[in-house]
């Protein structure tokens, strides 16, 4: 069983808190990470289909009925699928008054996140959880090549179990389309939906261009934002915004599309193994991801909104992230690149002639790259992909 680091929050916050609500995408390890912080609250499913009926026919009695005689709580898996419960949870929870009683898992974002927020105010704490970060995985001792860990990705079955990713994906991925998809929205062409997802997986790392995804998918802009705001309700995309404070109208101002998953999106991809990402035209664009979304992770895990960026002039030149946290503003270069060059250092160099008014000697600057050695250099620190978890650490 591996240890996720957002235990230390629910233990934390289930002192505080008279519900707490655990997000992230399916297959995260959210119902697993509930029931070892909670192992005497009872468990109930609201996947199975005896149990949904029940709580949606009459939401009250239903938790009037779970909750008779808990001395210790309940655990709600995947409420997303009976969002009425939680304006009777707001009541119930004023007559329990006990802390950690209502525990709430859910898989889209959004939509629920409004829902808890409107009828939770104040008496819930929101946790995101993503797939196993490479700080919860034994990545160094494993000796695991970037190519292997892009490759699999962070699902936590496929670390697990004795699956390979060609095996898993397919079916996570039809899942997500026939059940996920259709639930939040009524999309009649679902193979069409599965050709805009490919089409998303293409242009990761990219400037969101909406216009120019509809018209390769054959679907109308309106669709196609419908669409995007779909993968990031279920955790499968993020838009990273762009960073423009203290700067002239001379930046982008457009998002750039990621993947929480690289496993996902290299299948997504068509790719058949992991040597494919040696030579393949997209190896940045998914390390990008990967070093993105594993950043992602880490604020989350700690129960802190990312505060992640990226930057970019008219001019092309770009940092692939920044964060600005606190009274921090550090930019950070990826490069899937196993041998450190002078041009790893372009935009760095770039970045600190535009903000030299604005920022000190002591700005830290990084480059996280595909190698395995450390590099304290003039213009900034080049970090091996594995060591990156403890660049993080030092900014949190």
């Amino acid at each position: 069983m591996i240890k996720r680091i957002i235990e230390i929050l629910l233990n934390n916050y289930k002192t505080k808190f008279p519900a707490i609500a655990i997000m992230g995408p399916r297959q995260s390890g959210k119902t697993t990470v509930a029931k070892l912080a909670f192992p005497e609250h009872t468990y109930i499913s609201l996947e199975e289909t005896k149990m949904r009926e029940l709580a949606l026919q009459e939401p009250k009695k239903f938790l009037e009925s779970i909750t008779k005689n808990q001395q210790h709580g309940i655990i709600l898996d995947e409420v997303q699928n009976t969002p009425e419960l939680l304006s009777y949870i707001q009541g119930m929870i004023d007559i329990y008054e006990k802390p950690g009683f209502f525990i709430i898992t859910g898989s889209h974002n959004l939509l629920l996140n409004e829902a808890i927020t409107q009828t939770l105010a104040g008496r819930v704490a929101i946790l995101t959880l993503l797939p196993l970060s490479l700080e919860e995985l034994p990545i160094k001792e494993n000796k695991v090549s970037l190519e292997d860990f892009l490759f699999t990705g962070g699902y936590p079955r496929l670390h697990s179990g004795n699956l390979k990713p060609t095996e898993w994906f397919p079916g996570y991925i039809q899942t997500y389309v026939e059940r996920d998809v259709r639930q939040i929205q009524n999309i009649l062409d679902l193979s069409l939906f599965q050709r805009f997802l490919k089409l998303c997986a293409g242009r990761a790392g990219q400037i969101l261009n909406i216009v120019s995804l509809a018209n390769d998918c054959g679907i109308s802009f309106a669709t196609a934002r419908g669409w995007l705001s779909l993968l990031e309700m279920s955790y499968i995309i993020f838009l990273l915004q762009p960073y423009y404070k203290n700067f002239s109208k001379r930046v982008i101002k457009s998002p750039k599309l990621y993947f929480y998953d690289t496993g996902l999106l290299c299948n997504l991809l068509d790719m058949k193994s992991s040597n494919e990402l040696n030579f393949h035209y997209m190896r940045g664009s998914i390390m990008e991801s990967m070093v993105i979304a594993e950043i992602q992770k880490m604020f989350f895990n700690r129960g802190i909104r990312p505060p992640l960026y990226f930057w970019r002039d008219n001019h092309g030149t770009e940092i692939d992230c920044i964060v600005d946290y606190g009274s921090q503003i550090i930019p950070l270069e990826i490069k899937a690149g196993i041998s450190p060059n002078n041009n790893f250092f372009d935009s760095l160099k770039k970045w600190d002639e535009i903000t030299e008014n604005q920022s000190t000697s002591k700005t830290r600057k990084y480059v996280i790259y595909g190698g395995d050695q450390e590099w304290d250099l003039t213009h900034g620190i080049v970090v091996p992909w594995k060591k990156m978890p403890e660049v993080i650490k030092e900014i949190l």
